[in-house]
């Protein structure tokens, strides 16, 4: 390219005034100066331009929130979903699990009315003891006669098993019953009246001796309870026949003495003999006073035969009276025969009404005996614990689905809280 120079004026003086410079074109521009002036923008073109510049930020932001948002999911949801689907399928230690179920049943009870007659024949009778049982297997009690008994701490405390699973050495009752809660699960299912038993170990020969043994313990515990009831039952009849069977005897007691208070044992005999020659005597008096009227009929009666006769008359009923007068009259500071007769006879009531009273708590002793054994419970195993043939646990990929699920539902409900919150406090 041309390079022009323009050359200096030398007629122009020196220290006087410049002379306006002449432009010669053509001449040399700057590279990137914008000299030129531009074509002038309608409106229309001019809000396009800022529309586009305005799309063109919008877009830059949601770019850079989409690389935030998958930041925070990889950090949050996506990096603890393939460390949890790491450990299960890599480093979890398999559980061999051995399903058995069991019934808690009742005996027949023919005989039984009422309500308890309409449920005695279904699962809602032994639904209590169902429920117990179920308790009681799930209780620390359970986890501490297995321990003793097979070891239950030492099988979990093995060193192969992962860290998760694992029991420490010097574990105590409190985290060993965690782990057997885990391990140990128990359903009873209403419906049936059948209860579900599952437990996992990581030998399947180890989880079928568990399930085992926890059945044993289960139908020792229906044992017990049935033994229970039928001891409280039977218990109250038997008290009930000991006070009868005392208080028969006190008012056995009471007879004999009544009995003995007199001279004699048998003051209603002495009565009925007493009665019987009074009637004796009284007719004997009636046949003396006819004959006596026979002599005194005649003109010139006997004196002698007269006079004997009114004499039996007086004796007999002097007898008579002397005969009265014991029956009644109290003697020697003691009751009468009537009276002691009254308290005799009232005494042999109420040994009476207490024979009946023992009679009748024998038979309710008999009569419980006999409902109790007819309310025996007893276990009976539906279906036998098999050791496992491959691990039940642990459920790869379920449980890393669930937990993928998990963490986005507590991402899920952090966004949400925070995003609420920012415009709370904005507003």
């Amino acid at each position: 390219m041309l390079e022009l120079v323009v050359q200096p004026n030398p007629a122009q003086p020196s220290g006087g005034p410049e002379a306006p410079q002449q432009v010669q074109l053509p001449q040399t521009v700057a590279p990137g100066a914008q000299t030129l002036p531009g074509p002038e923008l309608s409106p229309a073109e001019r809000r396009n331009r800022e529309i586009q510049a305005i799309q063109k930020d919008i877009a830059r932001r949601r770019r850079r929130r989409l690389a935030l948002l998958g930041a925070r999911l990889s950090f949050f949801v996506f990096l603890p979903t393939v460390l949890a689907g790491y450990y299960f399928f890599a480093m979890a230690t398999p559980m061999y699990a051995a399903k058995s179920e069991f019934l808690v049943l009742k005996a027949d009870n023919a005989g039984g009315g009422g309500l308890g007659g309409l449920l005695s024949g279904t699962q809602f009778a032994t639904s209590q003891d169902s429920i117990a049982v179920q308790g009681y297997l799930q209780s620390k009690e359970a986890m501490l006669r297995l321990d003793q008994e097979l070891g239950f701490k030492a099988h979990f405390t093995q060193p192969w098993i992962d860290p998760i699973q694992r029991l420490n050495p010097d574990a105590t009752n409190e985290e060993a019953y965690k782990t057997y809660s885990r391990n140990i699960k128990i359903g009873y299912d209403p419906t049936e009246g059948v209860v579900r038993m599952e437990v996992s170990a990581a030998d399947p020969q180890v989880s079928a001796e568990f399930s085992q043994r926890l059945i044993s313990y289960a139908q020792e515990k229906v044992n017990q309870l049935s033994e229970q009831k039928r001891t409280d039952q039977v218990g109250d009849a038997e008290s009930a026949l000991n006070l009868a069977e005392q208080k028969r005897r006190a008012a056995q007691e009471r007879l004999v003495r009544l009995q003995q208070r007199g001279t004699v044992l048998d003051p209603e005999g002495v009565i009925l003999s007493l009665r019987s020659q009074i009637s004796t005597f009284e007719i004997q008096r009636q046949e003396k006073e006819l004959e006596l009227a026979a002599l005194q009929d005649n003109a010139r009666p006997n004196q002698a035969k007269v006079a004997g006769a009114q004499a039996d008359i007086a004796r007999l009923d002097s007898l008579i009276q002397r005969l009265n007068d014991r029956m009644i009259n109290e003697s020697a500071g003691e009751a009468s025969l009537a009276s002691l007769t009254v308290e005799i006879q009232m005494a042999q009531a109420d040994l009476a009404t207490r024979d009946v009273m023992l009679q009748s708590a024998l038979q309710q002793v008999e009569q419980t005996r006999m409902e109790a054994n007819r309310q025996v419970r007893y276990l009976t195993t539906a279906v036998e614990p098999v050791p496992a043939d491959e691990p039940t646990y642990p459920r790869r990929f379920e449980n890393t689905i669930l937990a993928f699920l998990i963490f986005s539902g507590i991402y899920l409900m952090c966004s949400l809280t925070a995003s609420i919150l920012r415009e709370q406090v904005s507003s």
